[in-house]
This record gives C-alpha cells, structure tokens and sequence, in this order.
C-alpha cells in the first residue's frame, strides 16, 4: 500500500505477437530487440521507457515484443508526430514475419 503523498506511476505498454520463418529469425530478433530499429525509432519519442522481445521456448518462431511508454498519450503523439517514418520501417520489416497480431494495449500499475 503507498503511504499519504505516494501515487502509483502507470506505465502503459504495447503487445505485439510475431510468427517468423526460420531463416528470418536473427535479422527479426536484431530489428526488433531492445537495440533494435524499432527501439532507436521509439527513442525519438518522449515518454518512450524501453522495448523487451520475449522468444516463446515452445512454439519456435513465435515472439511477443512489449514497448513501454510513460502513458498512452506519449505513444500517440509519437506516432503522430512520426506516422511516416513508422510506416516506413514497418513496410520494410514485413519480409520478417509470417504473421502479426496486436495482442493489445495495456495499463501496468508500478
């Protein structure tokens, strides 16, 4: 429980599934890892924390990628304010992937 004065920081985070044929996986891991493309992009914006790529030990070729910004404003002006260059370098990432699926937006509570 906070103490009197103390607020809780939420921290809002993008979830993005991934499906990857084997012979693109290293060039999809470099690209959208935490030093990846994406994450230099993401860097641009403020309110942007960090990125986290997670390989599913079961399934191969499956990933989640987890973005973190500071609330979901910070994500949206961000893509406003770089709608083409995101589109850009998601056009260009299409030959990763298989399959893609926004899994969702969400509100963690720190």
């Amino acid at each position: 429980m906070k103490g009197k004065g103390q607020t809780r920081r939420r921290l809002f985070t993008v979830v993005w599934e991934f499906r990857v044929a084997a012979r693109q996986r290293r060039a999809f891991e470099k690209t959208y890892g935490p030093e990846g493309a994406w994450a230099r992009l993401f860097h641009t914006g403020k309110g942007y924390i960090r990125t986290e790529l997670l390989r599913d030990r079961e399934t191969p070729g499956r990933y989640l990628t987890i973005d973190y910004w500071t609330s979901r404003q910070a994500f949206g002006t961000f893509k406003k304010r770089n709608h083409a260059e995101y589109a850009a370098l998601d056009e260009k990432c299409t030959a990763f992937t298989e399959e893609e699926r926004l899994v969702g937006e969400f509100e963690r509570l720190e």
